[in-house]
């Protein structure tokens, strides 16, 4: 069938260099196209129509067709805008303000408590919003200046919300997770599974930081505080009450899913109808909030389903041509073996994530070289996750990294972008440990996974 489409094109990529010529072409047009600035969607999406034209001729109208029918039709893709509104819904009801004060409160005795304090409600973020821009935003304006005022330097203040803010393309449920799963043909479920414990390990090694960096450099954290001068607000019946809501919306989501009760598609129905819950019970929840949350829904679905859509355009022409088998013989004539194509493989993550999203990352790099390391032996869930953990750092290593720009646009008057750029550096060193880790002990992302009930997952 491929023959019958290609004998249609203006070029015959079966002739000698041909389908090599495409392939740089495509790869050199779309790196073109997103640095000069024009919208990842439509760069990969002009660029399919136009080399599609060239390879099969007219015959790539009805690939494209046959494109958007899948998306349409991708069960993954229904749950993306329910667990947005959920993450949308739960910044609008300001349920961190209460955590966050009985966690300051309760180790105030520890040296960096505060900070210890702002990254355990990150993972409580992570765990039920699930998007980068709305934690570090809700988290920032909340925690960031009485950071600084209460003696915490302006570098560790912004690096440890610029990379906690991060989580959320991690730890399950987020939208990351949801695209990520047809192209690996990994179930949602056990993806979502298998990125806990390092996302857990992240945030570990994130307070131990915050915690150990005041012992050796000076300045960055202050002391610890008398108990005269902290204000005891918190019993600690209110302050395990204010952890409520996150315990009730993350056993609600994922312990569904790990119990086998409901699908994926189901919990997200679920988690918004709970967020909605939350905000009734934080007297949060009026016509404003619902509005807000549906329009940033829209908008961010909306992104998501544009930039796949251009992406499967993208691959369906790319493996058309010829050039997923070029790429698949490159790497194989280099020799690499398994460990070596793994290498070069998050190497081109970690690059592309400097100057591409971390979505244009996942929908443009993993189609070609997920295959070809699955078939060198590589579990697609493992390799899958320790993908996911290198993302991380795409969201702090500049140019282009949108937590900065987050902070940025949230932070009191006398912090730099400098201040931020020093600050991420740390956390972008334990971003890549925990890689290593999660690398050479695999139990760390397939135990859970493996643990599950049976039923939906």
């Amino acid at each position: 069938m491929i023959a019958d489409i290609l004998s249609n094109g203006l070029v015959n990529v079966y002739a000698p260099g041909v389908a090599e010529t495409l392939t740089v072409l495509m790869c050199v047009s779309v790196l073109t196209g997103i640095f000069l600035g024009f919208p990842i969607a439509f760069t990969l999406m002009g660029i399919a129509f136009i080399y599609g034209f060239i390879g099969v001729g007219n015959t790539v109208v009805i690939l494209m067709g046959y494109q958007i029918g899948q998306i349409n039709s991708d069960v993954a893709f229904i749950t993306v805008p329910l667990f947005v509104f959920m993450g949308c819904m739960l910044e609008r009801a300001g349920i961190a303000d209460g955590a966050l004060g009985a966690l300051s409160q309760w180790l105030r005795k520890v040296r960096g408590g505060f900070g210890i304090a702002i990254v355990i409600i990150c993972l409580l973020f992570a765990g039920c919003i699930g998007i980068v821009g709305a934690s570090v935003a809700a988290l920032g304006t909340l925690a960031l200046a009485p950071m600084i005022k209460n003696g915490y330097s302006k570098s560790l203040s912004t690096g440890l919300l610029a990379a906690g803010g991060t989580l959320g393309i991690l730890l399950p449920p987020n939208v990351a997770l949801i695209i990520y799963s047809p192209i690996i043909m990994v179930s949602m479920a056990k993806l979502f599974m298998g990125a806990v414990f390092p996302g857990l390990l992240l945030g570990f090694l994130y307070a131990l930081y915050v915690g150990v960096i005041g012992y050796f450099k000076k300045g960055e954290v202050p002391e610890v505080v008398k108990d005269e001068e902290y204000p005891i607000k918190y019993t600690l019946g209110q302050g395990l009450i204010a952890f409520v809501p996150f315990v009730f919306l993350i056993f609600i989501v994922l312990g569904a899913i790990f119990f086998g009760i409901v699908p994926p598609g189901d919990a997200a129905a679920i988690g918004a109808l709970g967020s909605i819950i939350v905000a009734i019970a934080n007297r949060k929840c009026n016509k404003e909030t619902i509005m807000g949350a549906a329009l940033n829904t829209l908008r961010i679905t909306t992104m998501v389903i544009f930039v796949a859509l251009g992406a499967h355009m993208f691959s369906s022409v790319f493996f058309i041509l010829g050039c997923t088998r070029v790429i698949n013989r490159t790497l194989s004539d280099l020799g690499l073996g398994a460990v070596g194509s793994l290498a070069l493989f998050l190497i081109v993550v970690f690059v592309a994530g400097i100057f591409i999203d971390w979505l244009g990352v996942i929908l443009i790099f993993t189609p070609i070289f997920i295959p070809l390391l699955t078939g060198l032996g590589w579990d697609p869930l493992h390799i899958g996750i320790v993908v996911m953990v290198m993302l991380q750092t795409s969201f702090l290593t500049p140019p282009f990294a949108y937590s900065i720009f987050y902070v940025l646009g949230i932070a009191p008057p006398g912090v730099t972008i400098g201040d931020i750029y020093r600050g991420v550096i740390p956390f972008i060193c334990i971003q890549i440990v925990v890689v290593m880790i999660c690398l050479f002990f695999p139990p760390i992302i397939t135990y859970l996974p493996n643990l599950m009930f049976t039923g939906f997952n």
